[in-house]
């Protein structure tokens, strides 16, 4: 069941990245990312491998249809790659127990972190390979910035209405 699930959410977000998201562009600079949420909430029991392979996978999909050669794809296997250790400095209980990362296992502050960290780190890869360039630094780290705003906020609304179900 849990399979099943995880398969549900895994399409759902690279749909509504690739159909919505990829063609919103506010103020022609922030872009809203959704689908590393899936990378985020996965159980902290899942071994490495798993976790990586998985995120591969979605950013490839995500690449498939945005037509971006691997962009997505290296950024959410990195930001599965420093996962734990993300987990490992903002949890407050001990690692070793299994949890679903959320605003109740976590709760809000921890939880907010981690997804301003994790998602700061994943669009500024995205936007680096993308830009490929330091010389307009200033428009890059502005995109980077708009961008991990309206991506956590948008994670924190799907978080707020998966629990409350």
């Amino acid at each position: 069941m849990w399979f099943v699930h995880r398969l549900v959410w895994f399409v759902f977000l690279i749909l509504i990245q690739v159909l919505i998201l990829n063609h919103v562009h506010i103020g022609g600079y922030a872009m809203p990312i959704c689908y590393i949420y899936y990378i985020f909430i996965i159980n902290t029991g899942v071994p490495r491998k798993s976790l990586l392979l998985q995120s591969f996978l979605l950013g490839l999909c995500v690449d498939i249809f945005s037509n971006t050669p691997g962009i997505n794809a290296a950024a959410s296997t990195f930001l599965a790659f420093i996962r734990p250790k993300l987990l490992d400095v903002l949890l407050t209980r001990d690692v070793n127990e299994e949890i679903s990362p959320s605003i109740i296992s976590m709760n809000f502050s921890p939880f907010l972190r981690y997804l301003l960290f994790g998602t700061f780190l994943h669009v500024f890869i995205v936007q680096l390979i993308d830009t490929f360039s330091f010389v307009q630094i200033v428009p890059l780290f502005f995109r980077v910035i708009t961008s991990t705003i309206t991506s956590v906020v948008l994670m924190i609304c799907i978080d707020s209405i998966r629990r409350n179900k």
